[in-house]
């Protein structure tokens, strides 16, 4: 059973690496070529998942090498979490802009710390996915993603939350944040409110959902 839930894990953190404003921030950090290189890693490895699902069961190194990757998948999602959370509190910070305005906000604002930390972070995740991809191809894994599946692209074109998709479970957690952020008397001295949560639980779904909620967006 828990194998069956990387493939969707896996899936999902590519998407996220293709994020718009994850490349508007890696691009930012001369990390654009780190980030290209992890998205294309875990297609790959997102395109023999259903095979080593399959095998799994048979052969316990195979098991192994996916109880590694879900790990590493989780750090991966959330160092991309971190990127585009980056993103959207500079954003805030400037109101909403197109990625290009972003850029070159971020080109000439952003913090050296911030660059040399998120560096060390998709590094050591891309060793780690590099290594993993390496080890997948010696247990000959077909590619089982079909024509149709192989056509249809993850990659999203705009950072914005889609405002006409239903999103489940997360109301109550939204409104809290809302009800924080509008309590707030300065708005000049926004209190910042860090999200926290494992990896894949939805921190920037929340944040994005917070971030275009209309009485936000009139509140500031």
């Amino acid at each position: 059973m828990a194998e069956s839930l990387l493939l969707p894990l896996v899936r999902g953190v590519a998407g996220k690496a293709a994020d718009a404003l994850v490349q508007t921030v890696t691009r930012m950090c001369g990390l654009e070529d780190d980030r290209e290189t992890l998205e294309r890693h875990l297609l790959a490895v997102q395109c023999k998942l259903a095979n080593a699902e399959g095998r799994s069961q048979s052969n316990a190194y195979l098991r192994s090498w996916m109880e590694k990757l879900k790990a590493v998948a989780y750090e991966a999602d959330d160092v991309l979490d971190d990127f585009q959370y980056e993103g959207l509190r500079r954003e805030a910070r400037i109101g909403k802009s197109t990625s290009r305005k972003v850029l070159s906000y971020v080109t000439y604002h952003s913090p050296l710390l911030f660059r040399f930390a998120m560096s060390r972070k998709l590094k050591g995740v891309l060793d780690q996915i590099r290594g993993l991809a390496e080890e997948m191809n010696r247990f000959s894994l077909e590619d089982s993603i079909n024509r149709e599946e192989r056509q249809h692209t993850w990659r999203q074109t705009y950072s914005k939350l889609d405002e006409s998709a239903d999103i489940f479970g997360r109301d109550d957690d939204k409104e809290r944040v809302v009800k924080l952020l509008l309590d707030q008397q300065d708005q000049q001295k926004v209190q910042v409110l860090p999200i926290f949560g494992m990896g894949g639980l939805g921190k920037t779904t929340l944040a994005k959902m917070v971030y275009n909620d209309q009485e936000v967006q009139q509140h500031f």
